[in-house]
């Protein structure tokens, strides 16, 4: 499970603020389909939140704790039902490095420039 600073968990939070949950967790618990529905979604989003019904926060806690475990994620919030979950996804962060550097459109012309 990968360590963050608190720099990078205020980041993510702010991330966060906007997303709405991609998985919940109902009364059957944390089952091998709902982890591999969060895998899933890790990979593709990196930063994500989870929905979980139900009124124990103890258990809340223990599902955030295991899913952090058995998906190598990092916690970056708990705050009333939700969860806020990340990973960071290899592929994307090699694709991003291997992006080149953004063209720059020539210069305008002026009316001028064509009445050389």
């Amino acid at each position: 499970m990968p360590q963050l600073t608190s720099t990078q968990v205020r980041e993510l939070r702010a991330r966060a603020h906007g997303l709405n949950p991609v998985v919940s967790i109902a009364e059957n618990g944390l089952s091998d389909s709902v982890l591999k529905e969060i895998d899933t979604c890790l990979t593709a989003h990196e930063l994500i939140k989870i929905r979980v019904y139900g009124d124990s926060r103890d258990n809340r806690l223990s599902y955030l704790a295991t899913i952090c475990q058995e998906l190598d994620a990092a916690a970056v919030q708990h705050i009333g039902k939700l969860l806020v979950v990340y990973r960071e996804n290899p592929e994307k962060t090699a694709a991003a490095s291997k992006k080149s550097a953004p063209q720059q459109a020539p210069a305008r012309r002026t009316k001028r420039s064509f009445q050389s």
